[in-house]
């Protein structure tokens, strides 16, 4: 009987094999690529906004804090757009007959809002909260880049899960002290540049637990930190307790009716010359959750 196949269609089996595992791997890697690039992630392009609004004029410029506009950054889940009443408070003194403008005025007038595109814009399935990266120790710079020199807003990071695990799984690497928040040039402490810090003592928001500066307090006139002592009062229990004397440190009897106090201690701040270590004091002092916890599925998944 005539053999059907070529001894040669066993080389050519073989190579067709090999070349299909090449397809595969390299149809891999260029959808890999696709969904990185910004024609997917949208990163760094400029959306044709109504009004070329510039925040390198109005940031770095004018000046202009980054709660004037967003005002609910730092108490609600969302930034928010500022309302036209916004634009109005400047721009019914100055540029009132600018023709790029005329979006605002045409919004004030007939009260329709004016139609933003949004530049960060995360999947519905994902949920992001903005209060609480803003109150422990998350600069606007660590997710939206220098704002303050774009002259129009672009988004500079990916937002795509990968770039959100890298932060949960090392906060430490992005923490900064929450006077810093708004501050677009930090770069973090160094050598040449310390940042000392030091625990208030206060209980409450993140803001009020904690005191950093840039400036040597042993320099300075040392900072004082303010600490409650309070007595027991209205607990049926009476005598008196020890409480230490502000400067000297030795006991004062104080009784428990008489009402709180509130005494001056000096501040014992920490000098530190690296992000890491900073950082890592902030996680502690912010209470911030361990990693294993951040990067857990129901953190952005609701």
């Amino acid at each position: 009987m005539a053999q059907v196949f070529d001894r040669s269609s066993n080389a050519l089996a073989r190579a067709s094999l090999v070349l299909t595992g090449l397809i595969v791997v390299a149809l891999g890697i260029a959808l890999n690529q696709l969904q990185r690039s910004p024609w997917v992630t949208k990163q760094g392009q400029r959306p044709d906004q109504p009004i070329p609004f510039s925040h390198k004029h109005h940031v770095e410029g004018l000046g202009l804090q980054c709660q004037y506009c967003h005002t609910q950054v730092e108490k609600a889940a969302y930034a928010g757009i500022p309302p036209t009443k916004t634009c109005i408070n400047c721009h019914a003194q100055i540029w009132t007959n600018a023709d790029y403008l005329e979006p605002v005025r045409e919004s004030w007038a007939t009260g329709a809002s004016i139609q933003w595109i949004r530049v960060h814009d995360l999947p519905d399935f994902v949920y992001f909260n903005h209060d609480i990266h803003v109150n422990k120790g998350i600069g606007c710079a660590s997710c939206h880049g220098r704002v303050d020199e774009m002259p129009l807003m672009y988004q500079q990071n990916t937002l795509q899960m990968e770039w959100c695990l890298n932060c949960h799984r090392n906060p430490a690497a992005n923490l900064r002290p929450t006077s810093e928040i708004y501050n677009m040039a930090w770069a973090g402490p160094s050598s040449d540049k310390p940042v000392w810090c030091a625990s208030t003592g206060v209980a409450g928001p993140t803001a009020g637990s904690l005191s950093c500066t840039t400036d040597d307090p042993n320099k300075s006139a040392p900072e004082l930190a303010m600490m409650q002592k309070s007595a027991s009062s209205g607990s049926g229990q009476s005598g008196a307790q020890l409480q230490p004397h502000a400067l000297t440190g030795e006991g004062q009897a104080m009784t428990s009716d008489v009402a709180p106090m509130h005494l001056l201690v000096p501040a014992s701040y920490q000098k530190f010359t690296s992000q890491m270590e900073l950082g890592k004091y902030l996680t502690a002092q912010y209470h911030i959750r361990t990693p294993n916890e951040l990067s857990s599925c129901e953190t952005c998944h609701r």
